[in-house]
């Protein structure tokens, strides 16, 4: 057997590529940061306040309304309830109440807003109803307030929003 000079038996030396460690440092480094990033954040952190809460209920309050009149023919006033406005991102329970009981509209739990039905009589005679909601999620004493209306059919309109997010 010829010897050629090379020695099988050793480890061969392979010079790494550049390219390929800069790589991998940088995603060892990206994935270092992200976990620990990821690790930093209360797990238990509850979500910020929000204002689908609002607009589903005065959605759903609005139904209520019009099926109790369906049914018994007349519009009826209910609220505000809870009795003060909840401030500051911190829920009340929604205390029971026999008008909202009347129409079916009883959240569970606890709720970030105040809710009212306001029932009035246009210039024409025919009844305007309004379905409220109202909370302050900062504090700062200024009330974001949603609003339904039902129509003369029982339509109700887009939902109107004044001061959002306050």
């Amino acid at each position: 057997m010829a010897d050629d000079g090379e020695d099988w038996s050793a480890p061969s030396r392979r010079r790494s590529h550049p390219l390929l460690v800069v790589v991998v440092l940088a995603v060892t480094t990206g994935h270092l940061l992200v976990t620990q990033c990821s690790e930093r954040r209360p797990a238990t952190r509850a979500a910020p306040p929000s204002d689908a809460e609002a607009r589903v209920n005065v959605l759903a309050l609005c139904d209520a309304v019009q099926a109790h009149r369906d049914e018994h023919g007349v519009y009826v006033t209910a609220g505000p309830t809870p009795k003060g406005i909840p401030r500051g991102g911190r829920a009340v329970a929604f205390p029971k109440d026999e008008a909202f009981h009347r129409i079916g509209f009883e959240p569970d739990g606890k709720v970030n807003f105040q809710y009212q039905v306001v029932v009035q009589e246009s210039p024409v005679g025919e009844p305007e109803v309004s379905c409220l909601a109202r909370g302050d999620f900062d504090g700062d004493g200024l009330n974001s307030l949603y609003r339904v209306r039902l129509d003369a059919n029982g339509m109700t309109t887009p939902i109107e929003v004044q001061n959002e997010g306050e």
